[in-house]
């Protein structure tokens, strides 16, 4: 079974930094996009950032010039870095992989990461 594992979640200041990682584990054929989601209590998950695996990203608006997603291939990595971080942006980080397993199956399944906090508070 493929697995994602996070890690770098915390509580930062405002304006202050932290760095998401996500790696992928387990028998894996190909890793296709992948991405950050996010859920603040008591509102819906919501696309943060997304890398496919030629590199190209794209951002929710409202983190544009602040985050940067990136991927490290052969290390089946995705990270996040988050600067500039405000109160907002206080949720629950997902990391997402649309990934084919290893074996006799072609198939593309989404899988998730088991979530990191992240807390921005003064």
């Amino acid at each position: 079974q493929v697995q994602l594992v996070e890690s770098g979640g915390g509580l930062v200041q405002p304006g202050g930094s932290l760095r998401l990682s996500c790696a992928a584990s387990g028998s894996i054929f190909k890793i296709y996009a992948m991405g950050w989601y996010r859920q603040a209590l008591g509102h819906q998950r919501e696309l943060v950032a997304a890398i496919p695996h030629d590199g190209t990203t794209n951002y929710a608006d409202s983190v544009k010039g602040r985050f940067t997603i990136s991927r490290d291939n052969a290390k089946n990595t995705v990270y996040l870095q988050m600067n500039s971080l405000k109160p907002e942006d206080t949720a629950v980080y997902y990391c997402n992989g649309q990934i084919t397993p290893g074996g006799s199956t072609t198939t593309i399944y989404n899988y998730w990461g088991q979530g990191t906090q992240v807390t921005v508070s003064s």
